[in-house]
């Protein structure tokens, strides 16, 4: 039996995993995110709140992310530069890496 969830579904079900630590707009971003991967495969995608709490991280920047990451990096990134500079970069490290969902508030990072 299939069931096909909305967008705001997904992300109400996201938020309701009391081990996970989601903001909305974020619980929202990565929905959105794998509705367009169905678009792009052509195929449903099931919903595993769990695997998703382990597969995906969220942080208030990429910065942020990469401090927590590999902080030999951070340290390289943080040397020179202004803190848009340093984001930037650190945007960049990470789409080089892995899986990154950019939403108004922070990204989401899959694990590498």
């Amino acid at each position: 039996m299939i069931q096909t969830l909305t967008i705001s579904q997904v992300a109400d079900r996201l938020m309701a995993d009391e081990y996970a630590s989601w903001s909305y707009a974020g619980a929202r971003a990565i929905a959105e995110y794998f509705e367009e991967l169905e678009e792009d495969i052509g195929e449903a995608i099931e919903f595993d709140r769990v695997a998703i709490r382990c597969e995906f991280s969220e942080y208030d920047s990429a910065l942020d992310c990469v401090e927590d990451c590999d902080p030999e990096k951070y340290n390289e990134i943080i040397a020179d530069g202004d803190k848009d500079d340093q984001e930037a970069e650190a945007l960049e490290w990470l789409q080089e890496n892995t899986i990154v969902i950019e939403f108004d508030g922070g990204v989401i990072v899959q694990q590498f």
